[in-house]
């Protein structure tokens, strides 16, 4: 536990003072992408020592909500495909899932509003230094992963988003001991609301044992793979590709 401690610790520490503006400014510096990449291995290695694969993050009462809690990254995606789909409530949005997967799915949001939900009130970390505790409702991605049914070769699956940095389409990835965890879900409520425009709308990952950057926003498929390094430049995450950020980023 003490190497999680300080690990936020320090990421804290680091944001601590400086100007913030969303998960894309400050926190390309050298020192912590450095950071980030040379604690990778020792992070993962630890919090998968020292917890089982379904130990709980930390959750909270509505009481501790935060009363104000910022986004990171992008507060849209600008494409005219993503502009219909808000234009229209969503009503027209398919949750694509595919790759190595016995039965591909296209969900759509009331489908996924069907499901068995989970709702939890988690504190999200973000890499700047900032921390906000809010709600978040949805299904847990194992069970939309059962329902596609996982070929024996899948070992990470992958989120493509709506949004792009510099002409890039973001994505990330997990591994399936993530994937399943309990409080890994695909979430369409915030704070007892829709989710925001801002926060990702209509569903973004919430992966709670890791940094706010693998909490993937406008997610619009979901891809079962074998290995990573055949998608987009191979390093699982848009920022991991450009070389700011661990591709692990356990807290």
């Amino acid at each position: 536990m003490t190497i999680e401690i300080d690990r936020r610790k320090l990421i804290a520490g680091l944001g601590g003072g400086l100007l913030l503006s969303g998960c894309d400014s400050w926190s390309r510096s050298e020192a912590v992408a450095r950071f980030l990449h040379s604690s990778e291995g020792l992070t993962k290695g630890a919090q998968r020592l020292i917890s089982s694969d379904t130990a709980l993050a930390r959750e909270f009462s509505a009481a501790e909500m935060s009363p104000f809690f910022r986004s990171n990254g992008n507060s849209t995606a600008d494409t005219p495909e993503y502009r219909a789909l808000l234009a229209n409530g969503f009503a027209d949005y398919r949750l694509r899932v595919g790759g190595l997967v016995e039965h591909p799915l296209e969900i759509s949001l009331n489908q996924l509003r069907a499901m068995p939900s989970r709702t939890q009130i988690t504190r999200h970390d973000c890499v700047e230094g900032w921390s906000a505790i809010g709600q978040w409702t949805g299904p847990q991605l194992s069970h939309v992963l059962d329902l596609a049914r996982l070929r024996d070769g899948a070992r990470y699956i992958v989120f493509y988003c709506a949004d792009s940095f510099d002409s890039k389409p973001y994505y990330e990835s997990m591994d399936l001991a993530d994937a399943y965890h309990p409080q890994t879900i695909l979430a369409y409520g915030m704070n007892g609301e829709p989710l925001p425009e801002a926060h990702g709308a209509p569903i973004r990952v919430r992966n709670e044992r890791q940094l706010g950057y693998k909490h993937a926003k406008y997610v619009m498929a979901v891809e079962a793979v074998a290995s990573l390094t055949t998608v987009f430049d191979g390093k699982g995450g848009y920022w991991e590709d450009v070389g700011d950020y661990a591709w692990y980023a356990g807290i």
